[in-house]
């Protein structure tokens, strides 16, 4: 009897090697004049690779990695549970360590939950989006379902804001909808006013769109009243930009009293304001948001990633009628087609049953406990915090530069940015963004600030 042939579709670690030679051949002319592209080994995935005449050309290097990643895949799905057996597959399911490592310590991050009782009540939220899934890989709404904006609009609550549902969009995260929103109000050579010191994330946006930033002077309350009504009717700009709680990255909280005085301003220029509300809902007495007083001129952005978590990649923006909604979902359909129906879901059920909002406590408190951790470490050092902000705008002392600083601390897990990557306007301080949130540790968060602390002392630097 002959030996029974593999289906087409049941692939075997050695048949693979002789597909990726002929994939590069195809399209690598590199690897076609390689030695080592004919070679047995490589074509039957056998020991000795490096003994191949051509082992040393980057295009069957790349070849015999895409063979070793194939074969790491292949000894997975060997061990894993069958497809046939769901439930046993998961129940298995296990943390992934490669994907617990991944963090970008640029970023701005919060506390990473580590309450049982939450993380439970996290996953719980996984099984109405998997009894659901099938709908939820359709293409849908450029600016979510009317449940999803319902849940918004419940959440935007918390901030004091009751607008129409028709002026609500559930959209892909605060960097893609200032990016719509911008398309719609500027064009390559328009200005747009921001703070003097702003995120940079803005800055990275304008810079793509070729709009040009003009920081507008601050003072710890923020935003100044009358350098904006001069600075609108010295640049002719199309926007105002404000982050006003929690302002990334300087912490500050701009007052009701100043929020009205700049909603004045908006409202008499009647230009539009892009409000990035990103951690508004963090505080438990935030000042109510500039949308409030100039609902007609201000787009809102209430991003969950600060009160929630990054990998949501969602917002909830609230445009100044619904006219300008309709607009804003045409734009973000023309950058990302609509927000992901998955996460949206998610973020709906634990909006729904409560979770969302104990996320949000969670965050809150955590961030109060590491302000009080930085202050122990960094005592006698000069920086500006708020007691729920999860990063310090730390002053470096005299003589001591911000790249000598960043240099001292790479490869630590602590988040530090530059003051030039957030100054639009006016001399670059030596002021670092110190992150305190993210998935270090209380513990390993005393250690690091320490560290930092140590790296700042006078006799630090000594070659």
């Amino acid at each position: 009897m002959g030996k029974t042939r593999p289906r087409r579709h049941e692939a075997r670690p050695g048949h693979l090697a002789p597909l990726i030679v002929a994939a590069l051949l195809a399209h690598g002319p590199a690897l076609a004049a390689c030695q080592g592209a004919s070679c047995h080994a490589i074509r039957f995935g056998a020991a000795g690779l490096d003994d191949c005449p051509g082992a040393g050309c980057p295009a069957l290097r790349d070849a015999i990695e895409a063979q070793q990643r194939y074969l790491n895949l292949f000894g997975a799905l060997q061990s894993a549970p069958s497809a046939s057996r769901p439930a046993e597959a998961a129940a298995q399911a296990q943390p992934d360590e490669a994907r617990a490592a991944e963090a970008d310590l640029s970023m701005n991050m919060p506390p990473e939950p580590d309450d049982p009782e939450l993380l439970a009540r996290m996953q719980a939220g996984l099984s109405y989006v998997g009894a659901n899934l099938v709908p939820l890989l359709r293409y849908q709404s450029a600016v979510g379902s009317e449940k999803d904006r319902a849940a918004a609009s419940t959440w935007l609550s918390l901030r004091g804001m009751v607008p129409r549902l028709e002026r609500i969009a559930v959209t892909p995260g605060a960097h893609a909808t200032m990016t719509a929103i911008l398309t719609l109000l500027a064009r390559p050579g328009d200005r747009v006013l921001c703070e003097r010191i702003t995120y940079p994330g803005l800055r990275n946006i304008a810079g793509r769109l070729g709009i040009e930033l003009v920081g507008v002077p601050m003072d710890l309350d923020g935003m100044l009243p009358d350098a904006l009504d001069a600075a609108i009717r010295g640049t002719a700009p199309r926007a105002v930009y404000m982050n006003p709680t929690l302002q990334n990255p300087t912490t500050l909280t701009v007052p009701l009293e100043r929020r009205l005085e700049l909603s004045e301003v908006i409202n008499r220029h009647g230009i539009p304001l892009i409000e990035d509300d990103a951690y508004g809902f963090i505080p438990s007495k935030a000042p109510a948001p500039l949308a409030v007083s100039a609902p007609e001129l201000t787009w809102h952005i209430g991003g969950l990633a600060k009160c929630i978590g990054a990998g949501l990649r969602l917002a909830y923006t609230v445009a100044p009628s619904g006219r300008e909604a309709h607009a804003l979902a045409q734009a973000l359909r023309a950058v990302s087609v609509m927000p992901s129906p998955i996460n949206m879901a998610l973020a709906t059920q634990w909006i729904e049953d409560g979770t969302a909002d104990s996320i949000r406590r969670f965050i809150r408190a955590e961030s109060a406990a590491r302000q009080q951790i930085a202050a122990e470490a960094l005592d006698g050092h000069r920086y500006c915090s708020e007691e729920n902000a999860f990063n310090i705008w730390l002053a470096l002392p005299d003589g001591i530069g911000r790249a000598d600083i960043v240099a001292r601390m790479a490869g630590r897990p602590l988040g530090l940015m530059p003051a030039d990557a957030f100054t639009v306007a006016g001399p670059v301080s030596d002021k670092l963004r110190v992150c305190l949130g993210g998935a270090i540790s209380r513990d390993a968060l005393r250690e690091q600030l320490f560290f930092l602390a140590n790296v700042m002392a006078p006799n630090a630097f000594m070659g």
